[in-house]
């Protein structure tokens, strides 16, 4: 049977679309960004505990003096974790989704119940949302709307639209059929019927389906951080990309906390909006742990809470950077980091948001997988990158997007891509060696991300070259994944194969054999490039020449990450400070100054930088 090329029609419609209707998805994505930035700009004014009580008055509202509490607790340990920013920002996203998704969902789940015809079209198109796969739809999101906050709403809310209109057109069909010809009866017009028979009537199940719209939406937040959206999904990719466990668990707290407190609240709410959960409800006012205030109080206090908060002047914060005039080349002009959860795109990375900070420089920094990266760079959304390694491991980005972007050099390098075994296993020292002891690794290479350009690599050149293509399956995953089958085999000195590169920490964590290559398959090291937006360094000449000039040993970049290891998890930019201070001059040397030479000296002879490190 001939092949059906769906992909390449799927391919050919996006491409389209992309260039005919970028104006409608630009217009999409102004409203998506304006509603998110207003809600969670509402989020983040006040000070993390008053917001917090502010949360748990509507609690103890909806659901009773104990919720209240608990709420508070929950809000509290959040803001503890140091994740209050992340959580809020995420449960704006949440809610801008499932305005949005309620917008469509319900009415076209009204329409759905009222005519036959609109039901079985509408019931396909559900499945398939239903059922695809959350991360497919990020692709066409990332390329209708780029990076960030727009594509994330709009991957989320397509993804748990499908409940919203299911429970609503479920909901009005249960309405009994002889409630509803008792109001025609009576010369009701469809729409009063609707309006004060089939809605109030389905308000149970059509809330159900909204705690549904919301649960869904918070289970795709952690996807939706691949794409920059930040937040606690966000969070959770870089305790991913870095195996953290403990900051992983901190992240998924902070998301359990959120969950728990929407499912509560969306419950409550629809018991409130239902004359038989009013009733219930002033009943349980006569018990303390149970009670609610009437929303006149519960007013009141949210209005008190503010007050107490604008008094304590606890709304934002005026302080601005103490930058030295001297040094204010950037003035507050925003420059946008994107880098990927490697050890040196992370060091070098919080490395140059330090440097241009301390120049005057506005730095944003987000964590993306390599792929939205090279997509939000090309497209202009981010300004420069740190951690393109070339001309070989990066080579299909760089194809695909290269003419988009402008390589302002390499500052490390040669690098090496190897496959490695620990240094217990015997008789194995090359990849030569490789086909004879198929039978002691199992058949099996455990590889990183499948997208990253050293798989291209090994599947399409290095196992041909050695004749391992039949005898070896490589099993893709991704790196946290690799580095966790590493220490496990590690630890019970199994044999295991492994994908990795330098430099890399695992090899002074471990004791590691790299395979000699004496055929050259795995081609000559890279170097690690700063790419850059198209125009960038043309628009920021100075930044555009510190990158170009910049450079680090291999003494300087491993002396970072274990600065950067030894400080854990969020401390990065203190991490750069303190080594920056234990390594004095390199910041004149690296960012120079006008009124400064060369070597960091002040233009009356003062020495500013002659304890540079080399």
């Amino acid at each position: 049977m001939p092949r059906l090329h769906i992909g390449d029609w799927v391919d050919s419609g996006v491409d389209w679309l992309v260039a005919h209707m970028s104006w409608l998805f630009d217009a999409i994505r102004a409203v998506v960004e304006g509603l998110y930035d207003g809600i969670d700009a509402v989020l983040t004014a006040p000070a993390p505990l008053v917001m917090a009580g502010i949360l748990a008055v509507v609690a103890w509202w909806l659901r009773g003096l104990v919720a209240g509490v608990l709420a508070f607790a929950g809000f509290a340990l959040v803001d503890s974790l140091d994740l209050w920013d992340r959580a809020m920002s995420t449960l704006a996203l949440v809610l801008v989704a499932t305005v949005i998704a309620l917008v469509i969902s319900i009415p076209l789940g009204i329409w759905a119940a009222r005519s036959k015809a609109v039901s079985a079209a509408v019931r396909p198109a559900l499945d398939l949302l239903q059922t695809m796969p959350s991360m497919v739809l990020l692709i066409p999101a990332i390329l209708f709307f780029g990076l960030g906050t727009a594509a994330g709403v709009i991957a989320t809310l397509i993804f748990a639209l499908a409940p919203g209109v299911r429970m609503t057109e479920l909901g009005i069909r249960q309405v009994e059929a002889e409630l509803v010809e008792a109001a025609e009866a009576f010369g009701t017009t469809p729409r009063d019927t609707l309006f004060r028979v089939q809605l109030p009537l389905a308000l149970p199940t059509i809330m159900a389906g909204v705690n549904q719209v919301i649960m869904l939406g918070l289970s795709m937040v952690v996807i939706a951080g691949m794409v920059g959206t930040g937040g606690l999904g966000g969070a959770v990719n870089e305790a991913i990309g870095q195996l953290d466990i403990g900051f992983g668990f901190e992240a998924g707290v902070g998301i359990v906390v959120l969950a728990i407190y929407l499912d509560r609240m969306t419950g409550a709410l629809g018991a409130q909006l239902s004359p038989l959960g009013r009733r219930a409800a002033a009943k349980a006012r006569t018990r303390a742990w149970s009670y609610r205030p009437r929303p006149a109080v519960a007013v009141v206090g949210i209005v008190v809470l503010a007050l107490v908060a604008g008094g304590m002047n606890v709304f934002g914060s005026s302080a601005g950077s103490s930058v030295a005039s001297g040094t204010n080349v950037g003035r507050g002009k925003e420059i946008r980091l994107g880098y990927i959860a490697w050890d040196e795109g992370i060091a070098s990375t919080f490395l140059w948001k330090e440097l241009l900070e301390r120049r005057g420089f506005k730095v944003t920094t987000t964590t993306y997988a390599a792929g939205p990266l090279y997509t939000g760079l090309a497209n202009g959304q981010l300004d420069f990158e740190t951690d393109s390694w070339l001309p070989t491991t990066h080579a299909e980005y760089w194809k695909k997007y290269g003419k988009r972007l402008d390589d302002l050099g390499s500052w490390y390098g040669p690098t090496s891509l190897e496959l490695t075994v620990p240094s217990y296993v015997k008789d194995v020292n090359s990849l030569e060696d490789l086909k004879a002891h198929s039978s002691e690794f199992g058949g099996k290479i455990v590889g990183i991300e499948p997208s990253a350009g050293m798989m291209s690599m090994l599947k399409t050149k290095v196992l041909k070259e050695y004749g391992l293509d039949g005898t070896y399956d490589v099993v893709d995953g991704s790196t946290p994944a690799m580095l966790a089958e590493l220490k496990r085999a590690y630890a019970k000195k199994e044999p295991v194969v492994v994908t990795l590169w330098s430099p890399h920490w695992a090899y002074s964590d471990y004791g590691l054999k790299k395979l000699k290559d004496p055929k050259g398959a795995w081609g000559k090291g890279d170097g690690v490039h700063t790419l850059a937006r198209k125009g960038f360094a043309a628009d920021n000449p100075e930044v555009g020449t510190w990158l170009k000039n910049f450079s680090m040993t291999e003494k300087q970049l491993t002396g970072l990450e274990a600065q950067i290891q030894k400080a854990g998890k969020g401390k990065e930019q203190d991490a750069v400070r303190t080594w920056l201070q234990q390594n004095p001059g390199l910041v004149d040397t690296w960012a120079p100054v006008a009124g400064k030479d060369a070597a960091g000296k002040d233009a009356v002879g003062k020495d500013a930088g002659s304890r540079a490190a080399g």
